[in-house]
């Protein structure tokens, strides 16, 4: 006769094997396996603060048509202040994003002005100012805070300016015109 097995013995020694459940994780729980990025250089070292804030006001995708077609470059508007009375808005043009907002920053420190404010982060007095065809007025305002819109805003918070209402009077929609246009009424009160 032969040594093999009968069917009998073969049911009760071969016994189909479960996968073993993990006992801290519940019976109807996925194993998560791997696809995510791991960080191979440690913890993030805390980033420097910057000398400057700065806010992009408006980005445009500008097209020059040319013999071979169609040439696609980057024109980035930006405000930079440190909210303590310094502001200066500058202009980038580039055939890429990045490049067009290193010179955009580049621009407005180099057309920084210092505003001159008072002890209450006010304006000393009213004053209007026009660029282009943007027309901007500036009011101080007691206890009211700043109301201000568009660029106005964004300018004025980073020159550190509160307690003033600020109005557009213009049908212009260019974000650069009016920040130009707020900086010049800034420059008139020193």
């Amino acid at each position: 006769m032969t040594d093999a097995p009968t069917t009998e013995e073969k049911k009760t020694t071969e016994a189909p094997k479960k996968p073993e459940a993990k006992a801290d994780a519940p019976a109807n729980s996925r194993v998560k396996r791997g696809g995510g990025r791991r960080n191979s250089r440690g913890p993030k070292a805390p980033r420097e603060r910057q000398e400057f804030e700065q806010r992009i006001i408006e980005i445009r995708r500008v097209v020059r048509v040319v013999s071979g077609g169609r040439r696609f470059s980057f024109s980035v508007s930006m405000v930079i202040g440190d909210q303590k009375g310094r502001v200066g808005v500058g202009l980038g043009k580039a055939t890429d994003t990045a490049l067009a907002i290193e010179k955009a920053i580049r621009n407005a420190k180099k057309n920084m002005i210092t505003v001159n404010r008072t002890e209450t982060g006010s304006i000393p007095f009213d004053v209007q100012a026009r660029t282009d065809s943007s027309e901007v007025v500036l009011i101080p305002s007691k206890g009211r805070g700043l109301v201000a819109g568009s660029a106005v805003r964004t300018v004025l918070e980073f020159a550190g300016v509160t307690d003033i209402v600020a109005k557009i009077l213009t049908r212009s929609k260019s974000k650069l015109s009016i920040a130009r246009a707020t900086v010049n009424a800034l420059k008139k009160l020193s």
